[in-house]
Parts: C-alpha cells; structure tokens; sequence
C-alpha cells in the first residue's frame, strides 16, 4: 500500500493551492491543485515555478 504524500511549502492563489511533495522514487515534485467545488483541476509538475505558474492562470468552469 503507497503511503500518503506529505506536503509541504504549500500557498494559495484564489482557490487554487500549490504543494511541493516527495514522489515514490524520491524525487522532488510540485501539485497545483484547485479547492473550489466541483473542480477537478490538479496536475504534477516537476518545477516550482511552472505549478505556479498554472495556478495563477487557472479559470475555473465548474
């Protein structure tokens, strides 16, 4: 069984959260991932600036 991504580093911008995490294998990775309702927006990236960059051009169509 995986065990559960820790993450830390984490910041919002407007509903869309940015985490940075440990994959499997070791490997530093970064999450932007959108909190609002019915939005299942959230994709891995392996650089700090491209998840943010994603976050903060995120329009939500829930």
């Amino acid at each position: 069984m995986p065990r559960p991504n820790r993450f830390t580093n984490v910041v919002r911008f407007g509903p869309v959260q940015v985490g940075t995490y440990y994959d499997g294998r070791g490997r530093t990775k970064h999450v932007a991932a959108c909190t609002a309702p019915r939005c299942d927006f959230s994709a891995d990236y392996n650089g700090r600036a491209a998840a943010e960059l994603a976050a903060r051009t995120h329009r939500c169509n829930p």
